[in-house]
């Protein structure tokens, strides 16, 4: 609750509501405009008096491709990229990136392997 909210005449109330608007939108923006393809539409949440209160850009975690790695790799990396746009990421933000770090790793990892059974492969030849 914000103190004195109850004081606030109807002007004071709608620039507060536009300014926790344009604030939220201008973070959810950043995560959308880094995660591309990847980001859904931007949602802003509103308590029951219609003041901005939170929002959200849905992104789409990648899953493993053990067949195509990279393509793990790049949609990862743009995952990590729009969690983290915000100067000011929440703690979901950087759950997400924290995810996402993890799904690269492991795809990496599997490029890698690859690239060894490759070589060995290549070596033999």
């Amino acid at each position: 609750m914000i103190f004195g909210f109850n004081n606030f005449n109807r002007s004071q109330f709608n620039s507060f509501k536009k300014s926790q608007y344009n604030k939220i939108y201008a973070h959810e923006a950043q995560h959308k405009a880094k995660g591309g393809s990847l980001a859904g539409p931007i949602v802003i949440e509103k308590d029951s008096r219609g003041v901005p209160i939170g929002g959200h850009v849905d992104i789409k975690m990648p899953s493993i491709d053990k067949t195509n790695p990279d393509n793990t790799i790049k949609d990862a990396k743009t995952v990590i990229s729009s969690a983290l746009a915000p100067f000011d990421p929440s703690s979901q933000d950087l759950k997400v990136a924290g995810e996402a770090k993890t799904i690269l790793a492991q795809a990496q990892k599997i490029k890698n392997d690859k690239q060894k059974v490759e070589h060995k492969l290549n070596y033999y030849a």
